[in-house]
């Protein structure tokens, strides 16, 4: 995945993002850090091509992200997970029902969707809560919920905005481990944002932003 001299205004003379040229490799873990207001979750809607670039190109699995039409979109949405901070689960459905939702929409036939839904649960742990609504579930659980959902699809790269921001410490931890082990284990492209500077710290790259720039882009110990 490849920025190459991304910027983007919203109004004139206002940048979210100026000049901004990034590589991830395959496999990596990457924190984007900084202030609010840095560029960091406008970066993650460019390369979910939620939205396009002022100027600049983003290739993402191969694709040239901004020049995709309509149709082409949703096939490269379907590589990338996406996980926010506020879980956006659905609280009249159940857990297995939110993270089916992923599979419904790619059309997957509703036995083999079932059986992805319970595997991707049972691998996080989460089986015996399947039939649970959202607001009986701690905030931990809703995460992992949503981490569920966004994998079920079996993504080339997880795009994780602020995911231990509404935790507590020691969830927060358990779900920094969860990422961990997904990355080590799966060779999962992670790209996260976080303001938790302990968190960052233990990052395997970690770029922050300031002002829509990069201002630091350095490797640390594997997280």
């Amino acid at each position: 995945m490849r920025l190459y001299h991304v910027s983007k205004s919203y109004s004139a003379g206002h940048f979210a993002l100026r000049d901004v040229s990034l590589e991830f490799a395959r496999g990596e873990f990457v924190f984007l850090t900084g202030p609010s207001g840095a560029g960091k979750t406008t970066l993650m809607r460019l390369i979910f091509a939620a939205e396009r670039p002022s100027e600049g190109q983003i290739l993402v699995l191969g694709r040239n992200a901004p020049r995709l039409g309509p149709r082409a979109v949703p096939p490269l949405r379907r590589r990338i997970g996406v996980v926010f901070q506020d879980f956006k689960l659905l609280p009249r459905r159940t857990v297995e029902e939110n993270v089916a939702m992923a599979l419904e929409v790619v059309g997957a036939p509703r036995r083999e969707a079932r059986a992805r839904v319970f595997a991707v649960l049972k691998q996080l742990g989460l089986q015996h809560r399947r039939f649970h609504h959202p607001p009986s579930l701690s905030g931990g659980e809703q995460q992992r919920v949503a981490i569920a959902r966004a994998l079920v699809n079996e993504p080339d790269i997880l795009l994780a905005d602020e995911p231990t921001g509404n935790l507590d410490s020691k969830t927060g931890r358990e779900i920094m481990d969860l990422l961990g082990g997904l990355n080590r284990d799966l060779g999962l492209t992670i790209v996260m944002v976080t303001h938790d500077p302990i968190v960052a710290d233990h990052a395997q790259r970690r770029v922050m932003f300031s002002d829509g720039r990069v201002v630091s882009d350095e490797r640390g110990a594997r997280a």
